[in-house]
């Protein structure tokens, strides 16, 4: 079963073709990142209408270079939230006159979900039950899977994002945009000497960052000789501290056979190396080009909600604000 991936939540418009869940006949994506990096972060509008301009050509490449015609196209699968309403709407769009044109069965999927399938896409296929650590600009959530579909969020970030934190440390210390790979970049030429807060909040499985990023941003204003380097690696080090000892201590917890790794910050060199080295049980992580958003993992998780059955109308609608739990039915 071939399945038409488009995902265009953000600043990244997306086309994929993936075979039966697994393995990716086509995949590219058009990124914005230096179109949105003089403004210091992602403009709504300008996303949007980006979208526009690229989706068509995208979707034409992508059968001209996968050689594959309509006719081998056995399903639909696109991002219908969380993301950019403006943004969204273009692919939700698309896919629906497509859907409406060849007559081919459609399914929304939940961004969030769609990242915890780039696992999929990897050689050893995931075992139930699963944690997923997700993290990304807008979302760190760690997640109970104990089947396709079959989720329980069990934390969730409070206040910023362990992306959105990144991006903000980046502005502080004047590393640009977008602030993950800067701080990552950053910190390798640094050592975490300095000593910055961790919000631990004892009894729940939830993140904060923004005490974090505060101390930061106060650190920067009364330390003039500060060194970056060794601010964004401490910086580093006390977001990835929190992220995986809640993760580790969820899999225990919870008694699971596997961890996922998802979202755009699980491209995080450190993230990756400090989980895998702490883990009790074997860690699974997608190369980085799948943990930043692209349309293979859409194309995946819609590839299993095909086989659940869970098709969407031409009524299917984008959900800005759409939660972890609140998966398309």
């Amino acid at each position: 079963m071939n399945v038409l991936g488009i995902e265009t939540s953000c600043d990244e418009t997306a086309v994929a073709i993936v075979e039966n869940g697994r393995k990716i006949v086509y995949s590219q994506v058009i990124s914005q990142v230096d179109i949105h990096a003089r403004y210091g972060g992602v403009v709504p509008e300008v996303a949007s209408r980006q979208h526009i301009l690229s989706i068509i050509p995208l979707l034409e490449k992508a059968f001209s270079e996968s050689m594959l015609g309509w006719s081998d196209i056995h399903g639909i699968a696109v991002t219908c939230g969380p993301g950019l309403a403006g943004s969204l709407l273009v692919g939700v769009n698309t896919a629906k006159a497509i859907s409406f044109a060849r007559d081919i069965p459609l399914t929304g999927v939940n961004h969030l979900e769609g990242h915890i399938y780039a696992n999929w896409l990897e050689e050893n296929e995931p075992r139930f039950p699963l944690i997923c650590l997700i993290v990304s600009g807008g979302h760190s959530d760690i997640v109970l899977m104990r089947d396709h579909g079959i989720y329980k969020v069990l934390g969730r970030t409070r206040d910023d994002a362990a992306g959105e934190a990144f991006d903000k440390a980046a502005r502080i210390l004047n590393l640009g945009y977008p602030g993950g790979p800067a701080i990552d970049k950053a910190a390798r030429s640094g050592r975490p000497v300095i000593k910055l807060p961790r919000a631990w909040l004892k009894g729940t499985w939830d993140f904060s960052f923004s005490g974090l990023k505060t101390a930061l941003l106060h650190l920067s204003e009364n330390n003039g000789n500060l060194n970056v380097y060794d601010a964004a690696a401490s910086f580093q080090e006390a977001v990835v501290e929190v992220l995986v000892s809640k993760t580790i201590e969820a899999a225990r917890e919870f008694r699971v056979n596997q961890i996922l790794l998802a979202g755009g910050v699980a491209a995080n060199r450190l993230l990756r190396q400090q989980l895998t080295k702490s883990s009790p049980v074997p860690v699974i992580i997608p190369p980085s080009e799948l943990c930043t958003d692209n349309a293979a993992m859409i194309a995946s998780c819609g590839y299993y909600r095909f086989q659940a059955g869970k098709l969407a109308g031409l009524d299917l609608d984008v959900v800005a604000g759409l939660k972890m739990e609140e998966i398309p039915s």
